[in-house]
């Protein structure tokens, strides 16, 4: 590839980070990419092990960490975008940086936005692609699920004819896209003791891809996700080959986890709290392995790498700690209730919402959230955000009494008066959209008390 482009792009990255407008995590990718469009393929052309790509709505920056650390962990030489662009120009960013920081990788390892991933397959021909689930998010830009579904059916008839699919079986839109011709590892949570009593009312993919009809379900696990079954008989869920047969969650500390795998059994203790992160550990797991990183220490770099900036990241500030815990769509949401729950002390929280375009313009999915269960453990509840009057609307129709609710749409202001509220050495719990968790690690930045995001991973 010319210098004159690297150079280039590169420049337009410290140029970025000069004038405070960020990481330079995008700007040189759209650089490079405008000076030659097809760098994103160039530059991947001579990785050895190839590219791995993981997409989903929701635990893609989380999944794909986790799995740098099993293939790190194995002496993986590794290119990846941990700090979380994930379209295009992010993907085309983190190939200019890591080939110039490690000229001998042996391969890439890329969260892509579900959206955007037919087009990063298309240039990077990935030789694994881990598919996770898919819910309802940022219907003002994805539409419905239908389309991303064929987008990425599409998308899979384009792969070259030895690559590896890695599925969620639980979820049955994914599920649905397993082609019998293709080399396919499925994997699913195989633990009764996590079933929910029943069906969320906000569940997006219930109904049977083939005749329409609603799915019965054996458990439900997270959201649709869980053992579902077509009632006429022409879909169920395929029998995973990487199994979480046994997960305990450790309040909101942890989990500990026992994967059934075809390489063996594996155990793992990651501190990422919630149902959730189970299904971002077992699928991390079957990428490993799909990618050929060996299976012998692959629990143990899971269960040693760090959380992800603001997906179950802590922070100590003013004597207590924040967890901060991302909620951006109702599926993810209601994960985050259902972890926090999870400490049986009187809960702080901190819920913002804003509604930018990486957040989605419409705010209506709050109403399909279940913050009810909340209301008899909150000691102090603060929402802020650009749209901080429609979390104390649907608080309150939800019950909540106006003596333990604050209004604060000052993100700043927000944090300090959540913080003041509990006492030294509680937890408080920050419940944040995208750009509102971004909007508070910079306020944390700027104290001393976190990292920028970009120097995250």
């Amino acid at each position: 590839m010319p210098a004159p482009a690297l150079t280039l792009a590169r420049a337009a990255g410290r140029l970025s980070r000069g004038l405070g407008r960020g990481g330079g995590t995008s700007l040189p990718g759209k650089v490079l990419l405008r000076l030659r469009p097809g760098a994103v393929a160039e530059l991947a052309a001579d990785l050895p092990r190839g590219a791995t790509l993981i997409s989903a709505t929701n635990g893609k920056t989380t999944t794909a960490r986790l799995t740098t650390a099993a293939a790190k962990g194995a002496g993986w030489r590794l290119i990846a975008n941990t700090a979380g662009a994930n379209l295009l120009s992010g993907v085309a960013t983190a190939l200019l940086d890591g080939v110039a920081a490690e000229p001998n990788a042996d391969a890439a390892l890329f969260e892509v936005d579900e959206a955007a991933l037919p087009e990063v397959a298309r240039q990077l021909q990935p030789r694994v692609v881990v598919l996770m689930n898919l819910f309802r998010d940022q219907l003002d830009r994805y539409g419905e699920l239908e389309r991303l579904v064929q987008d990425w059916a599409g998308m899979i008839d384009d792969l070259p004819s030895d690559a590896t699919l890695v599925l969620n079986a639980d979820d049955p839109a994914v599920a649905s896209l397993h082609d019998a011709r293709r080399k396919t590892l499925l994997f699913g949570l195989d633990d009764p003791w996590l079933a929910l009593p029943a069906l969320p009312h906000a569940a997006d993919s219930t109904r049977c891809r083939r005749c329409g009809a609603r799915l019965v379900y054996e458990q439900v696990t997270v959201g649709h996700m869980g053992h579902w079954a077509c009632p006429d008989g022409h879909l169920a869920r395929p029998q995973p080959d990487v199994r979480a047969v046994r997960v305990r969650l450790e309040g909101t500390e942890g989990l500990a986890l026992r994967v059934v795998t075809p390489a063996g059994e594996i155990e793992a203790t990651p501190r990422l709290p919630g149902v959730h992160n189970a299904y971002n550990v077992t699928a991390a797991i079957a990428a490993a392995l799909a990618m050929g990183v060996p299976a012998d220490g692959i629990g143990d770099a899971v269960g040693g790498a760090a959380a992800a900036f603001g997906r179950g990241e802590r922070v100590a500030l003013d004597g207590r700690e924040l967890v901060l815990l991302l909620a951006k769509n109702p599926a993810g949401a209601n994960e985050t209730v259902r972890t926090v729950l999870l400490d049986p002390e009187p809960l702080h929280l901190l819920i913002a919402l804003n509604d930018r375009t990486a957040d989605g313009h419409d705010v209506s999915w709050i109403w399909d959230v279940d913050y009810e269960p909340l209301l008899g453990r909150i000691a102090q509840l603060t929402v802020t955000g650009e749209r901080a009057h429609d979390l104390a609307l649907r608080f309150r129709y939800a019950g909540m009494e106006l003596g333990r609710l604050r209004v604060e749409p000052h993100l700043e202001r927000a944090m300090d008066a959540a913080v003041a509220d509990a006492p030294v050495g509680a937890t408080v719990y920050v419940l944040p959209t995208y750009t509102a968790m971004l909007g508070m690690r910079q306020v944390l930045v700027e104290r001393g008390a976190a990292a920028a995001f970009w120097r995250d991973g």
